[in-house]
């Protein structure tokens, strides 16, 4: 009876187990943005602000509120309105993102940044600006708590 309810156990543990690590695997996709997307540059604080101080824009895809409250100063608020999954297939179609407040020229450089790790929104922004033609995209994926941590200027 003894080696019948170990077995028992045995097998729930594997069942539970093999669940929650299935829970954690999915949950980390679904929530966190790739650290890379093709054709698009990734850049730290320290390359965002010297693209800043250059002239090229840094659009806050974050939602006007929260750039109301603090943003990279000299950052430009163009919010990427979010209903689709947070996952690197999600349906732009369910989304809204005025690609008309970016600048015309589609060869121009340009920043995208939000608040980061779960925030998906300026990589959405991101693709949504490759997909329509721009080139020179950069994408700033430690956005705000990055800027922050490094005691760069806000407005």
């Amino acid at each position: 009876m003894s080696t019948k309810r170990n077995c028992i156990k045995l097998a729930l543990s594997a069942a539970l187990g093999l669940s929650l690590n299935l829970g954690l695997a999915l949950s980390a996709h679904a929530n966190e943005t790739p650290t890379s997307l093709a054709g698009v540059k990734v850049v730290n604080a320290a390359e965002t602000k010297k693209l800043l101080d250059s002239g090229v824009p840094v659009i806050d895809t974050r939602v006007a509120a929260e750039y109301a409250e603090k943003s990279i100063k000299g950052a430009k608020s163009v919010p990427y309105k979010e209903k689709s999954a947070k996952a690197t297939d999600f349906d732009a179609s369910k989304d809204q993102f005025d690609l008309s407040k970016l600048p015309a020229d589609k060869a121009a450089p340009i920043v995208f940044f939000c608040n980061a790790g779960e925030c998906w929104k300026s990589y959405k922004a991101s693709v949504l600006a490759q997909k329509a033609g721009h080139t020179k995209i950069n994408w700033f994926r430690g956005g705000m708590p990055e800027w922050v941590s490094k005691g760069l200027p806000t407005q």
